[in-house]
């Protein structure tokens, strides 16, 4: 990481059958680079419940609060329980990767629309291109502070940018 410079590490939790609690994380720390994750159910054929932000990223940012966690995908089926965990946790972003604006669950439309939350813009490239992923983003009614966070500035302050 210190030689080529990554902003990140990336995890994928059911790829490897550990949940993100597994002790990785003091080396994110001292470099000062944040843990990216998917959490979520699976859309390959493998287990889903290492993608469950309660108990698993939850323990993660009580155990490392200096960690920035980065938390990919939605964590569709159980968004209510990432919103909850974000909330939770400073430390903790919620990245809607994988999904375009018109496909975000209500309960995370809510959760961006009152005020300026933790949350970034991702796309999955090339799955996903920047454009189809934000082709609805007017429909979510975001505010301009949750718009800017929520587009650029979240993830320049997450990855230094």
């Amino acid at each position: 990481m210190r030689e080529k410079g990554f902003a990140a590490l990336r995890i994928v939790p059911w790829l490897w059958g550990l949940p993100p609690t597994d002790r990785l994380y003091s080396e994110c720390v001292q470099l000062g680079i944040p843990f990216c994750t998917q959490v979520g159910h699976t859309g390959p054929l493998r287990p889903s419940e290492t993608g469950r932000p309660i108990p698993y990223i939850d323990q993660v940012a009580l155990d490392f609060p200096e960690l920035t966690i980065v938390c990919g995908h939605i964590s569709y089926l159980w968004t209510t329980e990432m919103i909850a965990v974000a909330d939770k946790h400073a430390n903790v972003y919620i990245d809607t990767s994988a999904y375009t604006a018109q496909r975000y669950p209500q309960e995370l439309v809510g959760y961006l629309r009152p005020r300026a939350p933790q949350g970034d813009v991702g796309t999955n490239s090339p799955m996903i291109t920047p454009a189809r992923a934000l082709q609805h983003l007017d429909t979510l009614s975001l505010d301009d502070q949750a718009r800017e966070l929520f587009l650029p500035g979240n993830a320049r302050r997450v990855f230094h940018l």
